[in-house]
């Protein structure tokens, strides 16, 4: 399949980053610091939503600001550490694209974001947090501001997800999707096309736009 785009927008983690172990290990000591366990966790949405609307399911209001934070202090440490490694094809893709003519855009809080794409090696020009947003994914305000950022038009944007939430902030913004099947199988992605990593994908800068292929 070959997309036609102005820019393409990144979801960070499983899609850029693979963090999964990063975020077990940080979510793990977590939910032990407030008598739970992982399952405990595991019993709502996580993939592709914000720490804090996690948090929100599972603890009294009163706990969630200071849980987050210590959330947040125990996935910046993990990354720092050396957790993460970039997704396969990840750094050759953005290496070829010119960095106005992409994006990350995660459901992460920023310092978060930054600390596992450094350690990478990944330093977007553009950054769209959940700290930059009123209504995060599957809203779409997340990838409309991204393509504002960007001075490009929607609807000639790729975004590239890994979750269900990402993919419906996407579509609703009225772009192209390319789902990773690394958090979720096949059936559950609604994308114009899938692939497992990045090494599928490449991409021919030209004087119009960007000419993507996916293999």
């Amino acid at each position: 399949m070959h997309f036609s785009a102005d820019a393409i927008l990144f979801d960070s983690d499983e899609t850029l980053v693979s963090s999964m172990r990063s975020v077990v290990r940080a979510w793990t000591r977590w939910a032990e610091a407030y008598g739970m366990t992982l399952e405990d966790v595991a019993r709502v949405e996580v993939h592709g939503r914000p720490a804090a609307a996690i948090v929100a399911e599972l603890l009294p209001a009163a706990q969630v600001a200071e849980a987050v934070a210590r959330l947040e202090d125990a996935e910046v440490a993990d990354a720092v550490g050396g957790g993460v490694v970039p997704v396969p094809g990840a750094p050759e893709l953005l290496a070829a694209l010119p960095p106005d003519r992409w994006a990350v855009v995660t459901s992460g809080t920023r310092r978060v974001a930054e600390a596992r794409l450094a350690q990478v090696g990944i330093r977007p020009a553009h950054l769209i947090t959940v700290d930059d947003i009123t209504h995060h994914k599957p809203h779409p305000e997340p990838f409309l501001l991204a393509a504002e950022r960007l001075g490009v038009t929607p609807a000639r944007c790729l975004a590239v997800e890994d979750a269900p939430a990402g993919l419906t902030s996407a579509r609703a913004a009225g772009m192209k999707t390319l789902a990773l099947t690394r958090t979720h199988k096949p059936h559950e992605l609604d994308a114009d096309a899938t692939v497992t990593d990045l090494t599928a994908v490449s991409v021919r800068v030209t004087a119009t736009g960007l000419e993507i292929a996916v293999n």
